[in-house]
């Protein structure tokens, strides 16, 4: 099932984004490090595009993420006009501290007290946005939590009398056009539960699992992943952690199993996992154009009749 979220309140938040990156001169887009294309807003894009921004790329929770996949994905932005991007944890006051002269690089005209140098951070649900600013603050001012969406309006700051720097709330875009993005998203924790199900984002995440890190699952949950597909690994946590529903007379219960799946993905328990790669992500994006071209042939030779 194609995973869709776009609450409401996300309209108004990227009309009030537009209008703030008029009177931006850096953009800090922070993603997650284990999925930063998949969680890589394209709306954020358009606006940088429109407004021709310039771009710090945070690949935050980088603890969390595979380094091999991170060094990567640091390249392949890299390479991009306007980007500069680095790999942190926000949770680290020390990562944090490094931001606003990552900034001043990338505006290095704007530096004194007639003209300070203005930062706005963006980001999808859940990607450390707020933890950011406490961290670059020294003090919490935004709300910080492990639901999505926890920030709902923007704060404005001065770090010193040449920073100052606007918090926005996570905004996602209204229709995401890969499926598998959806799962990357939802398996991360940045869409809200009430839109997906659980079970079917937990086969989806022990798919990648069995394809790039089956030593880890193995690991984990003590048994012999060659002899299972996804579905069965969520079977098999099931019956390892001792999931049945009760009054069932053994029923495994698979949805607080897909639960244990997910949240020892999320919070580093399986180890260091990246979701995606440049070439993973290539490999994506093709056969989706493939089969778009495909899709699409039918209905040409239809028009040719």
């Amino acid at each position: 099932m194609p995973i869709q979220w776009f609450p409401g309140h996300m309209t108004s938040a990227r009309k009030k984004a537009a209008e703030t990156m008029a009177r931006t001169d850096v953009v800090i887009e922070v993603l997650d490090a284990r999925l930063p294309e998949a969680s890589a807003n394209p709306m954020i894009r358009q606006l940088r595009d429109f407004r021709q921004r310039p771009c710090l790329k945070l690949l935050n929770k980088a603890d969390l993420a595979d380094p091999v996949a991170t060094r990567a994905w640091l390249d392949f932005y890299e390479r991009q006009p306007g980007v500069k991007a680095v790999a942190i944890s926000c949770k680290k006051p020390g990562d944090a501290a490094r931001v606003p002269g990552l900034c001043q690089q990338l505006a290095p005209h704007r530096n004194d007290n007639i003209k300070p140098l203005r930062m706005m951070i963006m980001g999808i649900p859940n990607v450390g946005k707020s933890t950011l600013m406490n961290a670059l603050l020294n003090r919490r001012i935004a709300a910080v939590g492990d639901e999505p969406a926890v920030t709902k309006s923007q704060q404005s700051f001065d770090l010193s009398p040449r920073q100052s720097i606007v918090d926005t709330p996570g905004l996602m875009w209204p229709k995401i056009e890969h499926d598998s993005d959806g799962y990357m998203l939802a398996a991360s924790h940045a869409i809200g539960r009430n839109a997906v199900i659980d079970e079917e984002v937990a086969v989806f995440l022990a798919g990648i699992l069995l394809e790039r890190y089956p030593a880890l699952l193995a690991a984990r949950y003590k048994f012999d992943i060659a002899s299972v597909d996804a579905v069965g690994v969520v079977e098999t946590v099931a019956r390892k952690r001792g999931c049945i529903v009760k009054g069932s007379g053994g029923e495994l219960d698979l949805e607080k199993a897909a639960m244990i799946l997910l949240t020892d993905y999320r919070s580093g328990t399986l180890g260091r996992i990246s979701l995606e790669t440049p070439e993973s992500r290539a490999a994506m994006l093709a056969t989706a154009a493939k089969y778009s071209a495909g899709a699409a042939e039918p209905a040409a030779d239809a028009a040719e009749d």
